[in-house]
């Protein structure tokens, strides 16, 4: 699992940015339509820390990986645009990073059975890793578990990679034997998943009581701490599936967290959009 403490990458960072600010999605306020020139990306990640070689290096990753595709600005500058398959991406990660409703034990549960020739093994492991990333517990070897409000998502993720044809989807309810709360505490570590919400929370919390006490917003300050923000925030959702409340421990960390992460989109987003904007169109 990713640790919110973690130093972002720039890979990270780009997608992060993109999801923010770069895809022009309507009611985003002044947003430019993606692509997004290489010179901009270069400053706006140059605000972070992030070094030219740095960002080129990174973009050249995400088109390999046929997320970015390159294209030119009307005055024929180099640029990137999100490719149909993240574009779905972001979508998803849209119901869950911005306030995914908490499951309820009615909704049930969605499980991934899956089997993978021996001579494929290299897609088994893709399996496990994409299922993990989508916040599913193991439940027996090839069989992996989540709330039922994860159905769509996971369709969409296993159909962009092509791995649906190993997988046979079920939904369901929990019948027993051990109670669920106990099989839910098998199915995923809850003790890993809670240290990185207090892990999101020792670096965020500062950041908003900070921005609390400050009367006004400057744009670049804004879409600095925001993007930081989000970035630590988006493998959040991920790593934690959202269980029911009545499954988890009394002192689960994730309602404050996903609080502050709140607090801090409401404050900092739209106040850092004029300075993404305005590097997106000075490019």
């Amino acid at each position: 699992m990713n640790d919110p403490h973690t130093q972002p990458t720039p890979r990270s960072l780009i997608v992060t940015f993109y999801g923010a600010y770069g895809r022009g999605e309507p009611g985003a306020p002044g947003g430019p339509a993606a692509p997004v020139p290489v010179a901009a990306l270069i400053r706006l990640l140059g605000a972070l820390g992030v070094d030219p070689p740095s960002v080129r290096s990174a973009v050249s990753r995400l088109k390999r990986r046929e997320l970015l595709t390159p294209a030119r600005t009307a005055t024929g500058a180099a640029a990137y645009g999100l490719s149909d398959a993240a574009r779905q991406l972001l979508d998803d990660g849209d119901r869950r990073i911005f306030g995914r409703p908490a499951a309820r034990l009615s909704d049930g549960w969605v499980l991934a059975v899956f089997s993978v020739p021996e001579e494929e093994r290299h897609k088994r492991h893709l399996l496990r890793s994409r299922l993990a990333r989508l916040g599913f517990g193991t439940a027996a070897p090839g069989v992996w578990i989540a709330p039922a409000q994860l159905y769509e998502e996971t369709r969409h993720t296993l159909e962009r990679l092509q791995l649906d044809p190993y997988v046979d989807l079920f939904t369901g309810t929990h019948a027993g034997f051990a109670p669920t709360a106990d099989a839910v505490a098998r199915w995923w570590d809850l003790d890993a998943i809670a240290a990185q919400h207090r892990a999101f929370l020792d670096a965020q919390e500062p950041v908003l009581q900070r921005w609390s006490r400050r009367r006004s917003v400057p744009p670049e300050a804004a879409y600095r701490d925001y993007l930081l923000a989000l970035d630590a925030w988006r493998r959040l959702p991920y790593a934690d599936p959202g269980l029911p409340s009545p499954l988890l421990p009394e002192d689960w960390p994730g309602g404050r967290a996903a609080d502050v992460f709140g607090r801090l989109h409401a404050k900092l987003r739209d106040a850092g959009a004029p300075y993404a904007h305005e590097a997106m169109a000075g490019a």
